[in-house]
């Protein structure tokens, strides 16, 4: 079993040889390296899983910042402000800062964080390109964010806290890093019971957003214990495995078994809000209320 810093490793290694292609498309595939992508040589070579969303409509969106990495379109439920500071944690190339940005405009700021050194090194030259003044990136782990507590008014994430080992400690400190009445608007890879151990143990597909995923009753619950409130899943999609993918794993009796129990992957949007008078980024399961998607002001 791998350790945390040796899952950080394989991600900082993956995701930099990412942020040096010209060109990719999608968590799992790459137009220029093919097999050599984020998700593993025997997934992507053939059948890619496609877990990005297109971001071509909104406001602010750069072609060149797009690697095709995330899962859902969290900037579209940040429910962001003029004059907001938005941070994004795992900002990759900055597609969502990018965006965000279009949202808090010139008066606002926006942060983006990630712990690989490629990827903030190609989001500062885009950034450049585009000439913005109020977008900034930071070198760091999520799990101990080189931030100040109570800087942002709204926290985004796309497809990232998945790959996180200590996910309780991740969110903790993006309770920490929020103002008291901010929110998070986050995208991510969750479980609906659980995958064959073949297919969790796969150090490659870890690093393509599923094994590492955790089950969505347990992620909602890590959020709680955080110390958030007004928990809302915006939005919720399932990821489909097709069988060419499974077969690499599993043999046909345990994929036939695999579809009629129900088991499945999803991208879920989470909103949570952290509490106006929040003096702690721990408090005990079941002192705040959480809710199912979806409210009526965050749905599309």
């Amino acid at each position: 079993m791998e350790t945390a810093e040796q899952i950080k490793d394989v991600v900082r290694q993956k995701y930099a040889a990412i942020a040096e292609q010209a060109e990719t498309t999608g968590c799992c595939g790459s137009a220029q390296s093919g097999p050599t992508s984020c998700c593993g040589p025997e997934i992507s070579a053939n059948v890619p899983i496609d877990m990005a969303v297109g971001y071509d409509e909104l406001n602010g969106y750069v072609a060149e910042a797009d690697l095709g990495l995330g899962c859902g379109l969290p900037t579209q439920f940040a429910q962001i402000k003029p004059g907001d500071v938005v941070i994004d944690l795992g900002s990759g190339a900055g597609n969502d800062c990018f965006v965000a940005r279009a949202e808090t405009g010139e008066t606002g700021r926006v942060i983006g964080l990630d712990m690989t050194p490629a990827m903030i090194d190609r989001a500062r030259l885009n950034t450049k390109a585009l000439g913005f003044t109020n977008v900034d990136f930071v070198y760091g782990d999520i799990e101990d964010m080189p931030l100040p507590e109570n800087l942002a008014d709204v926290v985004v994430s796309n497809c990232v806290m998945n790959l996180v080992p200590d996910k309780q400690k991740a969110f903790s400190e993006t309770f920490r890093i929020l103002k008291p009445s901010g929110h998070f608007s986050i995208s991510d890879i969750v479980l609906k019971g659980e995958l064959p151990g073949s297919l969790q143990r796969d150090a490659e597909l870890y690093v393509g957003c599923v094994s590492g995923a955790i089950q969505k009753a347990d992620y909602l619950q890590i959020v709680e214990k955080a110390g958030f409130t007004n928990i809302i899943v915006q939005k919720e999609r399932e990821i489909a495995l097709p069988d060419d993918v499974l077969k690499k794993y599993l043999s046909d009796a345990e994929i036939a078994d695999y579809r009629q129990q129900g088991r499945g992957i999803y991208s879920v949007t989470v909103f949570a809000q952290k509490p106006a008078t929040a003096s702690s980024s721990l408090v005990e399961p079941g002192s705040s209320t959480s809710t199912s998607c979806c409210g009526p002001e965050c749905c599309n």
